[in-house]
């Protein structure tokens, strides 16, 4: 979606707020909100005494709109940068406390000083919150269905649980997917084995794993491979055999369960087990344990585990002989597929777009817009052991980064890869919030964060009833559910009167906008500040204000009433919705 997009939407909102103004209006009052506005400070690039990565990352970028005769847009103010990469990294936008916190930092590698903080101890909750909930998704989807989540063997809190563990001890990205792909045990919290790990694979392992094989090519190599089961793939390289032959090394994996160990329990269990092979019992053979699989001519072949590499494992189907995922383990972590594969999902979740499209379809077929670059990303990335916040600061302390979404008119308006265009990164691409985003934001910019009541678990409950309004499920070839806040109708019907809004638009006694309008030692202006920096984190233009000043002559000089119909059309704004 275009600039323009967004400035069109915020016209309308214009139109909303001149209705509110229509609507209430009776008698004018001389009585003015504000009468000034302070324009925000100018942008800071990091300084010369920056990592390499960050030096490269701007060369080859650099080299790249050279050659497609690119102009860069300008810098992002320091405000949409700080609230960009509050948004990316924790999950929603900043507090006024932390932009003026930022602002008032005068060094000269002041977003150097922020990143260091947000990826410090000092934020390692949210942080670990956010990329909690960022790869539960990923790795199970998100709940749609109460009735389809009762029947399955996944137990949400249980993923979450570990990967909450895994990104607040920052373990190093090689060692949690050798976790997920090997893990064994309870899939739930409280039971003696539990590990949270086992629920990445324990409700894909129904028709002989097919759905396993599948999901961990693509999140973990970078791999399209589901269609393949079937047939060799029309557009790639990738041929059915080499499924079956990943498919191989899950086939001494089996899911005991539901088990009722505890009252009430609906744990399951992943473990470990003896694969005689396939075929009839007289001729299957425990030391070569073949898996069969049927052309489309309908020939039968046989397979044994052998990695996306061609290197091959022992064929026996003895756990005690070779352990099959855990060798499969190995061979990813093992494999430059790895580290590919997460620095063009970083990137992608960083720009909104990667280095291929999509982020986990790679390969000869489908060749990267910045091939030298992922290269040495995804070796410095190995080098560092894995490291994803080491990735995270390259990224984000990078030139293109740090662009503004504004494009320049024949200068960069054709880089836009919403049209099928590919990237080159020369302005940063608006995208809407997900949905996660939206909840934590509308949070923190009413502090209803700082009131929340209940453990972990019962907020992130809480937060999926509001999350399911939403979503929408459709199927993916892999079988399971994905879902995306994308900003239709009913969901912006949602937006406008939804209970959150209502709440976060309240002048009840001892709501957000209460306690601004009581306090007597800020005028209107700083009142309407307040709210500004709340939702956009920035001062209101003239405009903005002269808007304003008009709500509270339609108010009749209420002030209380003017400054919720200021916040109301803020939030439903497209500049709180959107990243910019």
């Amino acid at each position: 979606m275009k600039r323009r997009s967004l400035i069109l939407h915020g016209c309308g909102l214009l139109m909303v707020a001149a209705s509110v103004i229509a609507r209430a209006a009776d008698k004018p009052s001389e009585r003015t909100l504000a009468t000034t506005s302070t324009p925000s400070t100018a942008s800071h690039k990091p300084s010369a005494r920056t990592l390499p990565q960050i030096e490269y990352i701007n060369d080859f970028v650099l080299q790249s709109w050279r050659a497609h005769g690119l102009q860069p847009s300008a810098s992002a103010s320091d405000g949409e940068w700080c609230r960009r990469v509050f948004l990316d990294l924790l999950g929603r936008i900043p507090s006024i406390h932390e932009i003026e916190r930022f602002q008032k930092d005068r060094a000269v590698d002041r977003k150097l000083n922020l990143i260091n903080r947000l990826l410090s101890d000092e934020y390692v909750e949210e942080y670990a919150r956010n990329w909690s909930n960022i790869w539960t998704i990923l790795l199970i989807g998100r709940p749609t269905d109460n009735r389809a989540a009762n029947r399955s063997p996944v137990d949400r809190e249980g993923m979450s649980k570990y990967l909450r563990d895994t990104f607040a001890r920052n373990k190093p990205y090689d060692q949690m997917v050798f976790d997920l792909v090997t893990a064994t045990g309870s899939t739930r919290p409280g039971d003696e084995d539990f590990n949270g790990a086992t629920n990445f694979l324990i409700g894909d392992l129904a028709e002989q794993a097919t759905n396993a094989t599948a999901k961990t090519a693509k999140l973990f190599l970078g791999m399209q491979v589901q269609c393949t089961q079937c047939h060799n793939h029309p557009f790639n390289d990738w041929k059915q055999n080499q499924f079956w032959e990943l498919n191989s090394f899950f086939r001494q994996t089996a899911n005991q369960g539901p088990r009722r160990r505890r009252p009430k329990s609906p744990a399951a269990e992943l473990v470990n087990v003896d694969f005689a092979g396939e075929g009839e019992n007289r001729t299957k053979n425990i030391d070569e344990a073949i898996v069969f699989y049927e052309l489309r001519n309908g020939q039968m072949k046989s397979a044994f585990p052998v990695f996306v590499d061609g290197q091959e494992i022992a064929k026996s189907g003895r756990v005690g002989d070779v352990n099959r995922r855990n060798e499969l383990g190995r061979l990813i972590i093992n494999s430059p597929y790895l580290s590919q594969a997460i620095v063009n999902r970083m990137w992608g979740h960083f720009f909104g777009y990667g280095f291929t499209k999509p982020v986990d379809d790679m390969g000869p077929h489908n060749p990267p817009t910045h091939p030298e670059l992922l290269e040495r990303l995804a070796s410095d990335f190995t080098s560092h052991s894995h490291d994803l916040k080491q990735l995270i600061r390259w990224i984000v302390l990078s030139e293109p980064y740090g662009l503004s979404s504004k494009m320049r008119k024949g200068s960069n308006d054709k880089d836009d890869p919403s049209l099928g265009e590919k990237p080159m990164f020369s302005h940063f691409y608006l995208r809407q919030m997900q949905a996660e985003q939206l909840y934590e934001s509308l949070m923190t910019a009413t502090e209803a964060d700082k009131t929340a009541r209940g453990n972990y678990e019962e907020q992130q409950r809480k937060k999926d009833d509001w999350l399911r309004q939403f979503t929408i499920a459709f199927g993916t070839d892999e079988g399971d559910d994905t879902t995306t806040f994308n900003g239709t109708i009913p969901q912006m019907l949602m937006m406008f009167n939804g209970d959150m809004i209502k709440a976060a638009t309240s002048i009840d006694s001892g709501s957000y906008l209460d306690r601004i309008a009581k306090n007597n030692r800020l005028s209107n202006g700083d009142k309407i500040n307040l709210l500004y920096m709340a939702a956009l984190s920035r001062k209101p233009t003239a405009g903005e204000i002269d808007l304003a000043n008009r709500l509270l002559i339609a108010r009749k000089g209420n002030p209380v009433e003017a400054l919720r119909d200021v916040f109301w059309v803020l939030l439903n704004s497209a500049e709180f919705i959107f990243n910019h």
